[in-house]
C-alpha cells in the first residue's frame, strides 16, 4: 500500500514539474530573486531592507522546496544526479544556504545568491541550447584565437620597432604595443594613434588598415561563423530530441521508418519459418 502511495505521490510531482504554468512561476521566482538582489546594493531604507530580508529567504525556502519536487519526480537520487542541469542546479540552491547576515560567510552569502539566476539557463531549453552552442565551438574558436594572437603578435612587433620612437606610451615595448592594438582593433580612437604615426610615416596608414581588416572584420567573422555553425548542429539535435521543427519531423519519419523496416523483417522471418514448417509437413505426408 506504501509502495502504491508512493507511486502516485511520484506521478503528481512529475506532472507539476513537467507543468508549464509551474515551470513559468520557477522563472518569475529567478527574475524576481534577482531583482532583490539588486535592491539591495542601492541606499534603501530599514524597512525596505528587512522586506529584501524576507523575499530572500522565501525564495531560498521555494528553491530548496522545487529541488526536492524534482528529486523525487525523477524516482531515484542516483538517477537526479546523472543529469548534469540537476548537478547544477543542487550546487546552486545548497549554496544559496550560505547564511548572508551576521556571518563571517556573508559576503560569500551574497556572492553565491547571485548565481542563482543563472538558473534560468536550466530551465529555460533555448537558453541550454545556446551555451551549450557556445561551450562546444570554444575548442574551434580556440586555434582561432591562437592565429590572431600570432598576427597581434607580428603586427605589435613591427609597430614597437618603426613607431617607439613617436610614442613609448603606445609604442614602447611589444607587450604594450599589443595594448595599443586592441585598441585599434576595438575602434577605440584608433584614429588618434593612426595620425600621430602618419605625422613621421605618411604611409603608415597602411599598416592600420590591413591590421583592421585581417582582424576586425576576417577572424571576427570566422568567429561568428563557427559559432553559428555550432548553434545550428545544437538546434537540430534539440529538435530531433523534442520532436518540434523540419529536423524533428525527418527524424520522426526516420524512426517509423525503421520501426517498420523491422517490422517488415520479423513478418518475412515468421514466413520462412511456416513456409519451411509447411514444406516440411508435406514431405512427412509424401512419404
Amino acid at each position: 500500500m506504501k509502495k502504491i502511495n508512493a507511486n502516485q505521490l511520484q506521478k503528481r510531482f512529475v506532472a507539476l514539474r513537467e507543468n508549464k504554468l509551474f515551470e513559468a512561476f520557477v522563472i518569475a521566482v529567478i527574475i524576481f530573486s534577482a531583482l532583490v538582489i539588486g535592491a539591495k546594493t542601492y541606499n534603501i531604507s530599514s524597512a525596505a531592507m528587512r522586506w529584501t530580508m524576507f523575499f530572500d529567504m522565501a525564495v531560498t525556502l521555494f528553491f530548496l522546496v522545487e529541488i526536492i519536487v524534482r528529486m523525487i519526480a525523477e524516482g531515484s537520487i542516483v538517477r537526479f544526479f546523472r543529469k548534469g542541469w540537476n548537478v547544477f542546479d543542487f550546487i546552486i540552491v545548497v549554496a544559496s544556504l550560505v547564511p548572508v547576515e551576521d556571518s563571517e560567510m556573508a559576503l560569500l552569502g551574497r556572492l553565491l545568491r547571485i548565481f542563482r539566476v543563472l538558473r534560468l539557463i536550466s530551465i529555460i531549453p533555448e537558453l541550454r541550447v545556446l551555451l551549450s552552442a557556445f561551450l562546444k565551438a570554444i575548442p574551434r574558436m580556440g586555434y582561432v584565437s591562437l592565429l590572431m594572437f600570432i598576427i597581434f603578435y607580428i603586427y605589435a612587433a613591427a609597430g614597437s620597432i618603426f613607431f617607439h620612437n613617436i610614442n613609448q606610451v603606445l609604442w614602447g615595448n611589444v607587450s604594450i604595443a599589443m595594448l595599443t592594438l586592441f585598441r585599434v582593433a576595438t575602434f577605440e580612437d584608433w584614429t588618434d594613434v593612426m595620425y600621430e604615426t602618419m605625422e613621421v610615416y605618411p604611409l603608415s596608414w597602411i599598416y592600420y588598415i590591413s591590421f583592421i581588416f585581417v582582424v576586425a572584420f576576417v577572424f571576427l567573422n570566422m568567429m561568428i561563423g563557427i559559432v553559428l555553425e555550432t548553434l545550428q548542429r545544437e538546434h537540430e539535435q534539440f529538435a530531433q530530441e523534442t520532436g518540434e521543427g523540419e529536423a524533428g519531423e525527418v527524424h520522426n519519419i526516420e524512426m517509423r521508418t525503421a520501426d517498420m523496416a523491422a517490422r517488415m523483417h520479423r513478418l518475412e522471418n515468421k514466413i520462412d519459418r511456416l513456409l519451411d514448417s509447411s514444406g516440411s509437413a508435406t514431405k512427412v505426408d509424401s512419404r
